[in-house]
């Protein structure tokens, strides 16, 4: 079985050009989104998703071999001019997906009957999306904790030097060594950008009898912080934990209690209160987790299984 797992590293002195790189991508997406749907009879009929890019290329970018395109994408945009060809054809991709999807969507909505079916699907459009950075062509990775971006700056494409989280670096090094990377994804969370870098792992399933398998099922609730059930195929339960953390529930709701006092007085800003509400929260996290793995390991169970989560 191929396992995807994506971790995220933090950009460094976040600029704007990341922001009007990511609008230039969506727009060309949006202009792409258009051709393909003009061409959809002549792409659909086309085998494997690399033939459909190599035609939907053909119709938008002018070669020496394809000197008049029928839609000239460098004509549309001064930006478009000189656009990266990854870049390119990952917004195409992102196009061919997305025009796919909706006359699907389309297709099925005509097949129902017109009493149950609701609104007709809206055309496509490229929404929130961001560029995917194929190497070498967008990003060059020229030390442990820099890499190299080609963006949209002073009004053409360049190459700028990042850098990057020292921590998010050395945990992939670390625990993702023996991974495939794959591809980054540009992402902007909050105020702050990021490289999520995708990861493939191919893994054996256990080829154990479904009767011998343990499962351990977890309900995170409000009396305690974990009560875990240990039981097999059969229904027996062969072990019930409780995680208890009365002392540091306490901690936090005296210092929920805190930050309630301080804004009936008019506060405002209260950094060093909140920095100690968080922090009393994640150790509840931490210690939740590594309770419910030590469960894990004394009963070799196989699946994990959270039965109710209060958010």
């Amino acid at each position: 079985m191929k396992i995807i797992s994506t971790y995220s590293v933090r950009i460094k002195h976040n600029s704007r050009v990341f922001k009007d790189t990511t609008e230039i991508h969506r727009m060309v997406v949006d202009f792409l989104i258009t051709v393909c749907h003009s061409e959809w009879a002549s792409i659909s009929a086309i085998q494997g998703a690399k033939n459909k890019k190599t035609f939907v290329e053909r119709l938008i970018h002018c070669t020496k071999e394809n000197p008049d395109p029928k839609y000239d994408l460098a004509k549309q945009n001064k930006a478009f001019y000189k656009l990266p060809s990854y870049l390119r054809r990952a917004a195409i991709a992102e196009a061919i997906g997305k025009v796919s999807s909706y006359m699907s969507n389309l297709k099925n909505w005509e097949e129902t009957d017109p009493e149950d079916r609701g609104r007709r699907p809206g055309c496509p459009r490229a929404g929130i999306i961001y560029p995917t950075l194929y190497r070498d062509g967008m990003i060059k990775e020229n030390g442990t904790y820099t890499a190299q971006i080609k963006a949209w700056v002073n009004n053409t494409w360049d190459w700028i030097t990042v850098g990057l989280r020292k921590s998010d670096v050395d945990y992939i090094n670390r625990r993702c060594i023996l991974r495939k990377k794959c591809a980054p994804t540009l992402q902007k969370r909050g105020k702050q950008w990021f490289l999520d870098f995708p990861f493939e792992e191919e893994v054996e399933l256990e080829t154990a009898d479904l009767s011998e398998r343990r499962i351990l099922a977890v309900d995170l609730g409000l009396n305690n912080a974990a009560t875990c059930s240990v039981m097999s195929m059969d229904g027996t339960i062969h072990g019930r934990h409780f995680c208890k953390l009365s002392e540091e529930y306490d901690c936090l709701e005296k210092a929920l209690g805190r930050i309630k006092k301080a804004q009936q007085h008019g506060a405002r800003r209260m950094p060093s209160l909140w920095a100690r509400a968080k922090g009393i929260n994640d150790a509840i996290a931490v210690k939740t987790a590594d309770f419910i793995m030590k469960v894990a390991y004394l009963y070799d169970v196989d699946v994990i299984v959270f039965e109710h989560l209060n958010v």
